[in-house]
């Protein structure tokens, strides 16, 4: 739906909060109607067809609206709907960041990072234009909504912003090369998955070369369908790869309490939540409630995972290497690793 006219009264000085008042929540209804609001744009979904009907009907009556039909385009997502699912893409979005940033031309990669790359700070490298350099980070970040697969490489990149070097830029249009040659790729939500909730948690233990520091990655399912990743350097040098891993696990287990507790009004229950991780020492720290010598330096902030354990709301699983999808987020792949991740996260061709 969108709204005909939409106007700002005036400027507010101070905070304000707003709560949905009495009257609009039937506690005992069978069905769900979700409602978002972005400026003069207004999407809604229902798991009953009557209620999208009765409030397209009633907000058309009470307000200037048209009612723009099913759902194609939003905020620059692309959204098609089949029978069997939601496919969601950027491929207009990335088509206009190649033409912005001269990249028609150029012939396509197969990733975003080759295994070969390890970027540093470059001191003796050229200064490239850092308003450019900064224009074109952001641009990128906007298309991890879709691209889940460019989060980690682009991380990376986004490191260098304060001061770029030519060597920064190479990389960073790399990614728009690999994006040229993938633009027709959608992020995919199964409607027939299996509804339960999981997660996966990664390490790359001290893989930035400047500082020393490890990256964590993570990402997390609903049944088949990936709904939240990250990757993100940690802010402490880790002292083993086990700590490294047990802080991933820590940061994993952080999102997936807020995605539980959100899921909760929706009244959706999980105890027990998997989190997966291919380090066993990472895993044992996790399990045992004994502080003991080996663990002592890690941050205790870190140790509220191990009482979630102990609560029986998380349940750290080992997975093999070859099958952490959270790979991905931590560090470069070959090009057969990469394409494998990238199909099981749900990234594809529309079928």
């Amino acid at each position: 739906m969108d709204v005909k006219s939409a106007f700002l009264n005036g400027l507010l000085e101070e905070e304000v909060y707003v709560e949905q008042p009495p009257g609009f929540q039937i506690q005992d209804g069978e069905s769900i109607l979700l409602v978002q609001l972005y400026v003069d744009d207004i999407i809604f979904v229902s798991t009953n067809k009557e209620l999208c009907d009765m409030f397209s009907n009633l907000m058309q009556v009470k307000f200037e609206m048209s009612m723009m039909g099913e759902l194609t385009f939003f905020l620059g997502l692309q959204v098609k709907q089949l029978n069997h699912g939601t496919f969601i893409s950027q491929t207009k979005y990335t088509r206009d960041l190649m033409k912005k940033f001269g990249m028609e031309e150029k012939s396509s990669v197969k990733l975003p990072m080759n295994t070969s790359v390890k970027m540093d700070m470059d001191a003796d490298g050229k200064a490239v234009d850092q308003t450019r350099y900064r224009a074109l980070i952001g641009s990128l970040l906007y298309l991890t909504a879709s691209r889940p697969d460019i989060t980690f490489s682009l991380g990376v990149c986004a490191r260098f912003q304060s001061a770029p070097k030519e060597s920064h830029m190479t990389t960073a249009k790399s990614i728009l090369r690999y994006l040229k040659g993938s633009s027709a790729l959608f992020l995919f939500f199964s409607s027939s998955a299996a509804f339960f909730f999981s997660g996966y948690s990664d390490s790359d233990y001290v893989g930035n070369i400047d500082d020393r520091k490890s990256t964590s990655g993570s990402c997390q399912f609903l049944g088949d369908c990936l709904v939240s990743w990250f990757s993100k350097k940690q802010n402490c040098v880790s002292l083993s790869t086990a700590e490294a891993e047990y802080i991933s696990m820590a940061f994993c287990c952080t999102q997936l309490l807020w995605m539980k507790q959100t899921l909760a009004d929706y009244k959706c229950s999980f105890e027990n939540v998997p989190i997966f991780c291919d380090n066993i020492s990472a895993i044992n720290i996790a399990q045992n409630p004994v502080h003991h010598n080996r663990t002592k330096h890690i941050e205790i902030r870190h140790h509220f995972l191990r009482d979630y354990v102990s609560k029986r709301k998380i349940e750290i699983s080992f997975v093999p290497s070859q099958d952490q999808l959270a790979d991905i987020f931590t560090k470069p792949l070959s090009s057969e690793t990469f394409a494998s991740i990238r199909a099981r996260l749900g990234i594809m061709h529309i079928e």
